[in-house]
């Protein structure tokens, strides 16, 4: 009864944020997604400077979307929306016309104990997902101050036969966040998708 469950929930917020989606991103083709958008402060600064692009942040923590939302709101960012959601799920739910054109991963908690590493969100599965989603040339810029999950996440993507490592690029946007301030060290790896 558990998994029987847990599957409708989860086809249940597939669902709603399907019809979300199909609202928002009305007569859109392609958007540029942060997974875990924390309080919303890079990508609502990167909207304001980028607003030939639609911004897409997602977090699973409520009062994290709210202020996010607030950022928006208070800032007349038209080219932007944050939801609460699942990263899976997410992508799950995204209609099939939209692509992920940029997508950017900053400070994901690392899951450092080993037990946890299965939560971590960099794997073959997401991987393969957001692959999935995106089209060829789409830039997937990854963030963090964890030399662990540094490490495991250019080892996933290294060994991944859709995207590519690029070792010479430079990170797109600088604004600080909420968590980099807490951060003594960053780590970057960028890849496109090739194949």
């Amino acid at each position: 009864m558990g998994k029987e469950w847990a599957d409708a929930r989860r086809a249940a917020n597939v669902a709603r944020l399907g019809a979300t989606l199909a609202e928002g991103l009305a007569g859109r083709g392609d958007i540029t997604f942060e997974l875990g958008c924390g309080h919303g402060h890079w990508l609502a600064a990167y909207a304001a400077a980028h607003p030939g692009e639609f911004c897409v942040g997602i977090d699973l923590i409520t009062h994290r979307v709210a202020r996010s939302q607030r950022k928006q709101s208070l800032g007349k960012l038209d080219n932007l929306i944050f939801l609460k959601a699942e990263a899976m799920e997410f992508l799950e739910a995204l209609p099939a016309p939209i692509i992920l054109r940029k997508i950017f991963i900053l400070y994901p908690d690392p899951w450092p104990k080993k037990k946890h590493h299965k939560n971590r969100f960099i794997c073959p599965e997401s991987l393969d997902l957001l692959a999935r989603r995106s089209a060829i040339g789409t830039r997937l810029h990854f963030r963090t101050d964890d030399a662990d999950y540094y490490a495991w996440t250019t080892e996933f993507l290294g060994a991944h036969p859709r995207w590519q490592i690029q070792p010479e690029q430079t990170w797109p946007f600088e604004q600080k966040t909420f968590f980099e301030e807490r951060m003594k060290d960053k780590r970057d790896v960028i890849a496109d998708l090739v194949s």
